[in-house]
């Protein structure tokens, strides 16, 4: 385990919160990128099967943490990305 893992993933974990707080109070994702989320979400599921596979330990809790407020991040994309887009005719 390496504490420099744990300072990045904390590090990056803080600003997740916020994006979904700001979405959550705002109701709008201009701005956000679906993709970008996507490819970071990626990051951290190779970081969570590196760790089952070559370096099990508690760390991976926080790839994990991370990873599901990048999913609920997208999901909020996703539904105001929806309900504000104009309506097609």
């Amino acid at each position: 385990m390496s504490p420099f893992e744990g300072i990045m993933l904390v590090c990056f974990g803080l600003s997740w919160p916020i994006s979904i707080f700001k979405s959550l109070r705002v109701k709008r994702v201009e701005g956000k990128s679906l993709l970008f989320m996507g490819v970071i979400c990626c990051g951290y599921a190779s970081g969570i099967v590196h760790k089952f596979l070559f370096s099990f330990d508690w760390i991976i809790l926080l790839y994990g943490i991370n990873m599901l407020m990048i999913l609920f991040d997208m999901m909020l994309y996703v539904h105001y990305n929806r309900r504000n887009s104009p309506a097609r005719t």
